[in-house]
Formats: C-alpha cells, structure tokens, sequence
C-alpha cells in the first residue's frame, strides 16, 4: 500500500476536507468547509517524514505513518487502558516498538486521547473498519457541535 492509495481510500468519504504541511496529510471531517481554527482536528493523519518527531523513523526509505483518532471503546478493545507513563522525550510507553512495520499499535504520543498508529501499512482491507470509525466520530462531533450551536 503506498500514500497515494490510502489518500484515496479516505478521500471517498463524504465531506472530508484535507490539509497539507510538509508533506504530510491532515484529514478533516468538514462537509460545509467552514470549521473554524479552533475546530479543526482531524480524524486521521498521514504523517511522511519526521518533521514532528523521530520515535517512528519516519526518514527511512518507504517509511510513513497513518494516525486515526478511534472512540474509548475501541481503542481499549483493541489495547486495554491508554498508557500514562511517557520517557524523557514525552513518548508514551505502551510496551510497542513504535519503529514496527505494518502493525497496528497506540499512538506513541496521543495514545492517551485514543489515538491509534500504524508505519508503512500493506492491507488496506485490515484498515477499513478503523478508518470508518474514526470517520464516523469525527462526523458525530461534528453534528453535535452544529446542534449546539443550534440551540
């Protein structure tokens, strides 16, 4: 599975909106185009380098990162409670090897907000579950803040 596959696998969701640094991809669930600053969190992210951190050795040769933001419920499902104990360099420590290719594991610094991880993945089949997920509440967030605002 290459970058440009996985672009297009989460491109085909309705109103999703993509930002760009770096190279790096920034998925939004945005369908009127219109979130403010404060309100854009994405609910995935294609992270292609280490412009944020090392942790994934992000600069070798083919290597890249999907983050997705998944409920409580399923991350615990899938990892059990969320690591609280990170080292010297802020890095939570899950027990994973964060430099593991094609291996599903919590995110090696937003773990604690439920936030999963996988470098340089082969199966897109195996991520479509967890993309829809974090798709589909991103799209529940939304719809409850626009009924906030609302009402």
């Amino acid at each position: 599975m290459t970058v440009d596959e996985l672009d297009l696998l989460i491109k085909r969701y309705d109103g999703v909106r993509i930002l760009e640094a770096q190279d790096d991809l920034f998925y939004l669930y945005d369908p009127a185009g219109d979130l403010p600053p404060e309100r854009q969190q994405p609910f995935a992210t294609i992270v292609t380098g280490d412009h944020y951190e090392k942790v994934s050795r992000l600069d070798e040769p083919g290597a890249w990162r999907l983050n997705l933001g998944l409920t409580k419920a399923t991350y615990t499902s899938l990892f059990g409670a969320v690591p609280t104990e990170r080292d010297a360099d802020w890095v939570l420590d899950s027990g994973h090897d964060y430099t593991a290719r094609d291996q599903l594991m919590p995110h090696p610094f937003y773990a604690s907000q439920h936030w999963v991880c996988i470098v340089s993945p082969t199966d897109p089949a195996a991520l479509q579950d967890l993309i829809t997920e974090a798709y589909e509440f991103a799209a529940r967030k939304y719809a409850k803040h626009r009924a906030r605002q609302t009402s």
